[in-house]
């Protein structure tokens, strides 16, 4: 049997694929799932709040449907299918209505959940006590009614905004509504008048919604802090009626202190005390008087409280009545010679003492009798009462006076006969007498004149010195009495008993004396100043000598004067070879004058005038005696010769010969030491050419600054630089500084071809010649004939080719010319094609050959180069030099140079001469 054909294959499995397919959507068809949903599945809803809900299916056409649920409705729409309701008044914490649906007998249903939550609108926080001991705990406690649900709430205790404990309610079940937080918290000092609150926090975000808040009323606590230690209490153990004595009452540790109450009493009598406070203490002061009713044993209490509880001391204190004592005179102002009675009496109970004599009993009075005389006048009387109280003796006295009258008397002690006194300080002058009344006293000159003014302070004067009567009166007499005042006052020395200059003439006789005033009268002496001890007394011989100052000193017993006095000698004019010399010499510029001092007194005045030659009646300017005399002119010369010197003052005069001279300081300048001067290099060492002007002729003394220049026989241009030259002589220096040029001659020190090896036709080359010489050489050039076509630098130290040519190759020389020589160099240049350079390799080679061995055979000879100050042994390119001695000796290599040396004007070197050459053999 012929098996099936491909393509029939593929048709029957097309076939079965669309039956598939077909069977598959059939069978969708006949078994789609119907279902009822409700919305909102799930909702959180305000206690008391209302909700839509839809209840809805995807059945063509349901047969019934319907909401269960137990809460209320309010209204409700309808259509084919769905179902609209809306529940109010929710308040169940948690309820799950039903959606159902009744569709091709079967029943389709959907349950939903609905919760409530309510705000935290009240906040409780439990009263605190109304005191709270510090250190001690107390109980926080927060409640939160209703408020939910309990998993979404967190409560927090606060001490003002301080957070205490913090709780979430996190996990509690959703049913679970209401929340209470308790904490125990120590009391502490920092917590008085602290408020505290608690945080209520319903936090509903996650279901979609905000976060609620609410606090409780903040309650204030008070703190206290009060020791188990009773007050200290202070207060007298006796206390006398009708006198106020203080108390007081004081306690530390106390917190607050400023709320403690504080109860001081004396018996029943209530104290208004003064309380301090200081930190956690207090004190309370009062001011307690008993009275008559209270004698006897009393308490005084302290009472302190604080946080409702008390701390209290108490002190016995004994009340007692004491009166004073009472001391009478029969006559308090008695007359001399009258009796007088004196009685001491006090209370019931007190024992009296009058004068150390005491009383029979207690209660009695004690007395004494006495006959007035001037010595009780002014007598006192004591008298002394005793108590005891409650085993103490206390005491009270009282004193009275006794005034006994009688006439005035003057006594040599209160008022002398003879007074003394200073000048000057003010003094009090009293006279003082005796008597009851207290006498007046009055003293004034016989004759009716002045009046002293007694118990007054005053001047002292010598207008007071004489005798005065004085007379003392009261109402029982009078009594009179004679005085002398005598004012002494220190010595004093004016000018017309003591002047203050003096002059006396050498050679006569005088003396020196001085008048002093003073009470008592002073004792005068003189003596000079520096020799003391030397008194001057009598007649003196006058003599220079004399001339000076003298101290003289008045002395007596109020004090001494003492007055300087300047003596003055005069005499006539003298001169001294030390201020006035006989020779003098002048330096020119100096700025100094002759000084011709001369001694006399009064000063002499001085002239110089020439006597002879240039100076003949010449005035010779002289140096003003003192700095603040005014200096004639200075004169720029002075005529030296003979001059005459006349000194004269009203004593006289004197003449003096003088002879004068003329000098002058060393001088520099161009004309005589050149600033520049040059040297030629190889000449002869010679010294600068510096001289000076000045009398005497100046030392001239010429250095190098810097580095000292070293002895040679020839000028080297190490020579060149600054050199200091000094002149000297008697009267001073002067200096110059002088720079030293060395020249030289030129040398043509490099001459050199780029490209060193020759060149190709048509190529270009350069050279360049490099010269050493001062002044600076002049560079000139001398090229083989028919070179065309050369170009010089600006200074003529380079020439340069470009497109050689034939005529180009061959020697060159380059020379240097200057004032003091010439100096030439040759090299050679080759112009040749590519095939010549293998002819000239080997004729270099042949060359370099021979160059050797002549190398060898003039090697005595190579120091030639030596020669001199020139050294060539200079090549352009990298290979060997070799020094040549001889006339026009060539060179057989691409290149060559030579030199030679000539001098200054000539235009070639002499035949004959040295010539150096430098043969190149290339590398």
């Amino acid at each position: 049997m012929p098996a099936p054909s491909p393509g029939l294959h593929r048709a029957l499995l097309g076939l079965w694929a669309a039956l598939g397919l077909g069977l598959l959507g059939f069978s969708a068809i006949a078994q789609e799932p119907f279902w009822a949903d409700l919305q909102p599945r799930v909702a959180l809803v305000e206690r008391g709040g209302s909700l839509w809900l839809n209840c809805s299916t995807n059945c063509p056409r349901p047969e019934r449907g319907g909401l269960e649920t137990s809460l209320r409705r309010n209204g409700t729409q309808r259509g084919l299918r769905w179902l609209a309701r809306q529940l109010v008044d929710i308040r169940e914490p948690e309820t799950q209505p039903v959606c159902f649906f009744r569709c091709a007998r079967r029943t389709l249903q959907a349950r939903g959940l609905i919760r409530t939550f309510q705000r935290p609108d009240r906040v409780e926080l439990v009263p605190l006590p109304a005191w709270q001991p510090v250190g001690e705990n107390f109980t926080l406690s927060c409640r939160v009614p209703g408020a939910g649900p309990r998993g979404s709430l967190t409560l927090t205790l606060l001490r003002g905004a301080q957070e205490l404990i913090r709780r979430s309610f996190f996990g509690e079940p959703p049913r679970a509504r209401g929340a209470v937080l308790t904490a125990t918290v120590l009391a502490r000092r920092e917590d008085h008048g602290a408020n505290f609150s608690c945080r209520a926090e319903l936090d509903l975000r996650p279901h979609g919604l905000g976060l609620f808040e609410n606090s409780s009323a903040p309650r204030e606590l008070r703190t206290f802090a009060l020791p188990l230690d009773s007050p200290r209490l202070a207060a007298p153990r006796l206390l006398e009626v009708d006198s106020e004595r203080p108390v007081s009452c004081a306690m530390d540790g106390l917190f607050p202190a400023s709320e403690a109450g504080v109860y001081l009493a004396l018996g029943d009598q209530r104290l208004s005390p003064d309380i301090t406070l200081e930190g956690d203490a207090f004190m309370a002061t009062a001011t307690t008087t008993a009275s008559a009713e209270q004698e006897g044993a009393r308490q005084l209490v302290c009472n302190v409280t604080l946080g409702g509880e008390s701390r209290e001391s108490r002190e016995n204190v004994t009340v007692y009545s004491f009166p004073e004592p009472l001391l009478t005179l029969s006559e308090p102002n008695a007359p001399e010679g009258k009796t007088v009675t004196v009685t001491c009496t006090a209370g019931p109970r007190a024992l009296v003492t009058l004068d150390g004599i005491p009383a029979a009993v207690p209660g009695q009075p004690a007395q004494l009798q006495l006959n007035a005389t001037e010595n009780d006048d002014r007598r006192g009387f004591f008298c002394d009462a005793t108590l005891e109280v409650d085993g103490e003796t206390l005491s009270k006295n009282e004193s009275a006076e006794l005034r006994v009258l009688y006439a005035p008397r003057l006594d040599d002690s209160d008022c002398p006969r003879s007074w003394t006194w200073p000048e000057g300080p003010e003094q009090t002058l009293r006279c003082e007498a005796r008597g009851n009344p207290e006498p007046s006293v009055h003293c004034a000159r016989p004759d009716g004149g002045s009046v002293l003014a007694l118990g007054l302070l005053g001047p002292v004067t010598r207008a007071l010195a004489g005798t005065y009567r004085c007379t003392a009166t009261n109402a029982q007499g009078e009594a009179v009495k004679d005085v002398t005042l005598t004012v002494e006052y220190a010595p004093a020395l004016d000018s017309v008993g003591c002047p203050e200059r003096i002059t006396w003439l050498e050679g006569t006789e005088a003396s020196l004396s001085c008048v002093a005033h003073g009470v008592p009268p002073p004792n005068v002496s003189c003596m000079r100043s520096g020799e003391a001890g030397i008194i001057i007394e009598g007649l003196l011989h006058v003599a220079r000598e004399h001339a000076g100052t003298y101290r003289c000193e008045a002395t007596n017993a109020r004090g001494s004067a003492a007055k300087n006095v300047a003596v003055t000698v005069e005499y006539g004019p003298s001169f001294e070879e030390l201020s006035c010399p006989s020779n003098w010499t002048w330096v020119e510029g100096s700025g100094r004058l002759f000084s011709c001092e001369v001694d006399g007194k009064p000063e002499p005045s001085v002239e110089c005038i020439g006597s002879g030659g240039t100076s003949e009646g010449v005035l010779l300017p002289l140096a003003p005696p003192g700095p603040s005399a005014r200096a004639p002119r200075i004169p720029s010369e002075l005529a030296p010769g003979t001059y005459i010197c006349n000194a004269t003052n009203q004593h006289g005069s004197m003449v003096k010969t003088v002879s004068v001279s003329a000098e002058s300081p060393p001088e520099m300048d161009e004309s005589t030491c050149p600033s520049h001067q040059t040297w030629l290099e190889g000449a002869e060492a010679a010294a600068l050419a510096c001289s000076a002007r000045g009398r005497p002729s100046p030392q001239v003394r010429c250095s190098r600054e810097g580095a000292p220049r070293p002895q040679r026989l020839r000028v080297s241009r190490e020579d060149a630089g600054s050199y200091r030259c000094l002149a000297t002589n008697p009267h001073g220096t002067d200096a110059r500084i002088v720079t030293v040029g060395v020249e030289y001659r030129p040398v043509v020190a490099e001459l050199a071809a780029s490209p060193p090896g020759g060149v190709r036709p048509g190529g270009n080359f350069t050279l360049t010649c490099r010269a050493e010489a001062w002044p600076p050489a002049q560079i000139s050039w001398r090229a083989p004939p028919g070179a065309l076509n050369i170009g010089l630098s600006s200074n003529n130290s380079t020439l340069s080719v470009a497109g050689a040519m034939g005529s180009h190759g061959g020697e060159y020389e380059c020379a240097a010319t200057n004032a003091h020589g010439r100096h030439t160099r040759r090299i050679t240049v080759r112009v040749a094609g590519p095939w010549l350079w293998v002819a000239v390799g080997g004729a270099a080679g042949g060359a370099a050959l021979l160059a050797a061995g002549a190398g060898l055979a003039f090697y005595v000879q190579s120091t030639a180069c030596k020669k001199g100050e020139y050294n060539v042994q200079e090549a352009e390119s990298s290979g060997e030099a070799v020094c040549l001695n001889g006339a026009g000796g060539g060179a057989s290599a691409g290149t060559g140079a030579e030199g030679g040396t000539e001098a200054a004007g000539t235009a070639e070197a002499p035949a004959g001469g040295e010539v150096f050459a430098i043969q190149l053999t290339s590398a």
